[in-house]
């Protein structure tokens, strides 16, 4: 049997660079995130300012040196060839160790070197010459060059200092073609420019850091919406207190984030106080039917515990009431689901194309069954929208029953569809102008009306329904000055199916 070999350890998996850092700025607060932001960018800013203005400051001084070879003069030939030696060291030595003599032709400047070529060039120095220059084997291409053009080369001295090394060359008498070697020293320029870096460099690392801490404050000024937004947030969340508000200023993001949650702060506390509303209402109302049936079924089972049953019309009679209360509480709790639903409308695709003239008509069926003696006048054009079906019927059928129930014996209900616009008039005691603003309110009802059978929620149905079906309603005295209500529905569509 072989050995069992140990599975290898489990070992994590390498996080790139690049991942860590990712990781470490998100786990930041956003507060830290902004103000390193802040401070890099600032940071990129002040070191690309800071280069620019390096490269720029060494253009300038490298063109002043460069100007000066330019204008340098360097004409005067060596006295003597055996002025001359072999290596540039060996000719500063011998100038050092001499008297100055002069050159033949114009005086030359200290920096400048004389090279006359040969299988063993030989370098010959003015008399008051304090450096030698280190030659370049390149520079014997100057003599393809016309006597008055020259080449600027950066080069330096034996003693390794830099320079810049204006070639070019002359044909001196009895001589063969020299080199004219003039220097300018640029170890000054270079020693500028480095301490320009270190100034550069301190004025960015205190940009820096001064950066950091503006981005710091910025941040915190900024974010002051933010973190009262968020203490906002968490005591609706700690404690449910919807409602809560904060103070808006100015027109920016901030500020519209303020109004937007304000707005959804507000709305939820409306939308809880009409729940708390509806539930006290809905209870208010199912207490009333409840009641009675409790009533009506103690009696019962106390006549039938007692042994002395009701009389058989008493009975009936209790029976009767019984089941219209069980049917006033069916419809009470269908209005309830029906006002369960949201508020807001539902989208175009879920609802069909439905006949509002056909609803209309059966509606008005379901009515004559409702009120046997009163009169019902009809008149319907066909009209086509879009809706919910279930939905616009049973708005219809309220605003219908709503008719019968304040008509007079013997009345009359005009239900007129013309052009999208339904009409149902009835001939009662119509609607006071003070109650007019509350007759859509869930559970409202006119303290006339109280004795009458219902919910107050019919007409709050049928404002919902003709609402999500993109409609209005709205319900007023009649337009001739006659007795009754008008109701009034307009709902989009045409009278073809579309």
């Amino acid at each position: 049997m072989s050995p069992t070999v140990p599975p290898p350890p489990l070992t994590p998996p390498r996080i790139p660079r690049r991942g860590r850092l990712t990781t470490w700025y998100r786990a930041r607060s956003l507060r830290t995130r902004l103000t390193f932001l802040t401070a890099a960018a600032v940071a990129v800013a002040i070191a690309l300012s800071a280069l620019a203005c390096w490269f720029i400051v060494e253009e300038r001084m490298y063109g002043v040196v460069r100007s000066d070879l330019e204008n340098a003069r360097g004409s005067g030939p060596p006295a003597d060839l055996n002025d001359c030696t072999t290596t540039p060291q060996s000719a500063l030595r011998k100038v050092q160790n001499s008297a100055p003599q002069p050159l033949a032709g114009a005086a030359a400047p200290r920096d400048t070197q004389y090279v006359i070529p040969g299988p063993i060039p030989r370098y010959c120095l003015p008399g008051m010459a304090t450096k030698a220059i280190v030659p370049d084997p390149a520079d014997l291409a100057v003599l393809d060059l016309k006597p008055s053009q020259f080449v600027i080369r950066d080069g330096h001295y034996t003693n390794g200092e830099p320079a810049l090394v204006r070639i070019s060359w002359i044909k001196p008498p009895a001589l063969p073609p020299t080199l004219v070697m003039v220097a300018t020293s640029t170890k000054a320029v270079e020693d500028s420019l480095r301490q320009l870096a270190f100034v550069l460099g301190g004025v960015a690392l205190g940009g820096v850091i001064l950066a950091a801490v503006a981005g710091r404050l910025v941040a915190r000024s900024a974010l002051k919406p933010v973190d009262q937004l968020t203490d906002a947030v968490e005591h609706i969340a700690r404690t449910e207190e919807v409602g809560t508000t904060i103070p808006v200023q100015g027109e920016d993001e901030i500020a519209r984030l303020s109004t937007s949650f304000n707005s959804m702060s507000t709305a939820l506390a409306n939308s809880r106080e009409r729940q708390t509303q509806l539930i006290a209402d809905a209870g208010h109302e199912l207490r009333t039917p409840l009641t009675s049936l409790r009533t009506n079924v103690d009696l019962l089972i106390r006549s039938d515990d007692t042994g002395r049953p009701l009389p058989p019309a008493t009975r009936t009679k209790l029976l009767g009431n019984m089941k219209a209360q069980m049917q006033e509480l069916t419809v009470l709790i269908g209005d309830l689901l029906q006002l369960s639903r949201p508020d807001s409308p539902k989208p175009v695709r879920t609802l069909a194309v439905v006949a509002l003239h056909e609803i209309a008509e059966r509606a008005v069926e379901r009515a004559k069954l409702r009120g046997p003696g009163l009169v019902f006048e009809t008149a319907t054009a066909p009209w086509y929208v879009h809706a919910d079906a279930a939905a616009l019927e049973r708005a219809v059928i309220n605003l219908l029953d709503n008719a019968v129930k304040y008509s007079p014996p013997g009345g009359t209900i005009e239900v007129r569809l013309d052009g999208g616009v339904l009409t149902v008039r009835d001939h009662g005691p119509g609607i006071p102008p003070e109650e007019l603003p509350f007759v859509f309110d869930r559970f409202w009802r006119s303290p006339s009306s109280r004795q009458l059978p219902g919910s107050g929620l019919g007409l709050s149905i049928v404002a919902q329904s003709v609402r999500e079906a993109g409609g209005e309603v709205s319900l007023g005295p009649a337009q001739d000055g006659g007795p009754g209500a008008l109701a009034t529905v307009r709902l989009p569509g045409g009278p073809t199916p579309a």
